[in-house]
């Protein structure tokens, strides 16, 4: 199977993302199962004329297009032209390249929550009109209209994430080469579930403070940081805890907190993403299963058992209590 990958509005992030796939590399991993790029405006070596010449042979059927991938939001200004952004050398808007496109290829790939609802690049007012390729925000119907399907019957596959996994995007780009990705293997926002059924939270290192509601109130301290320092890591879908990035380090393993980047409108949460809003003390944003009074109870039994280990070592940059030697029954 063969991919067009298209950059659009974006920092390019998830390509740079993209190419810390370890073990194997991004190519041999790509090649050993029968993917290859047709082109890649990053990685790929032609330019100019023969790019143009490609996309004009799938425009005209002459090349099949098995997999089509965006990377970026898309542009619809000024008043829905998309003309802010141009295909450079093509004079066409890349906004009309891919409801060009998107209907001869078998599968559409929205690579990064840019890409899926728009995300950082629509934020501030949104002057340029950046949405995602079928999502608005967290409104269906974007560059593709939402009742939009590619020739497999599949909407836009949103491997969403700011940036996202390496492993989201070969996994989904393998799934779909070996004819195993089906609608039921997607969220309601078509994400794919092999990473949307879990919650940042799981396997969170800072699992015991949150458990006990030790908290950090700094930066670089050891606690929870749901309480005070804006983590939504119980809210947030991934599997970031558990897979690893770049050898098995995460935000919250690194001490900042989940800001939901998985999400639509995650770019604007209207507070700092470093501060935990509150109304009369209590965070706003608690656990999203997980009803509110049972939450407070919880939290209340639990910040009174806190052992002294948890609410030291909570706001300390460094264990300062260590676990304590259970003596063996005689």
């Amino acid at each position: 199977m063969n991919i067009l990958w298209l950059q659009s509005a974006g920092c390019g992030g998830c390509t740079m993302s993209l190419l810390c796939t370890q073990t194997p590399n991004l190519f041999d991993l790509l090649g050993d199962a029968g993917l290859e790029f047709l082109w890649h405006p990053s990685l790929s070596e032609q330019t100019g004329a023969e790019v143009r010449q490609l996309l004009a042979g799938i425009e005209q059927g002459e090349i099949a297009l098995d997999i089509l991938c965006v990377e970026g939001s898309i542009l619809t200004g000024p008043r829905g032209s998309g003309k802010f952004q141009i295909l450079s050398g093509t004079g066409r808007a890349m906004l009309d390249w891919v409801q060009s496109l998107a209907p001869l290829a078998k599968h559409v790939v929205a690579v990064g929550s840019c890409a899926a609802f728009g995300g950082v690049t629509s934020a501030g007012g949104n002057p340029a009109g950046a949405i995602g390729l079928q999502y608005d925000g967290a409104h269906p119907g974007g560059a593709l209209e939402a009742a939009f399907r590619s020739a497999s019957g599949l909407p836009v596959i949103n491997v969403a994430g700011c940036p996202t996994h390496p492993d989201w995007v070969t996994e989904t780009l393998l799934l779909l080469a070996a004819e195993e990705l089906a609608l039921s293997a997607l969220d309601a926002l078509a994400r794919p579930l092999f990473y949307a059924e879990n919650l940042v939270h799981h396997a969170c290192p800072k699992n015991e403070f949150y458990e006990y509601k030790a908290s950090a109130e700094q930066h670089g301290q050891l606690g929870c940081m749901m309480e005070h320092l804006g983590c939504v890591g119980t809210q947030a879908v991934g599997d970031c805890n558990i897979r690893g990035w770049n050898g098995g380090s995460s935000c919250t393993r690194a001490g900042y907190a989940c800001i939901n980047c998985t999400a639509p409108e995650f770019e604007e949460p209207q507070h700092p993403f470093s501060q935990t809003p509150k109304f009369a003390g209590i965070p706003i944003g608690l656990p999203s299963d997980m009803p509110k009074a049972w939450f407070m109870a919880l939290a209340s039994l639990s910040k009174a058992a806190t052992p002294k280990r948890l609410s030291e070592n909570a706001v300390a940059d460094r264990i300062e209590i260590t676990p304590s030697i259970r003596n063996p029954k005689s």
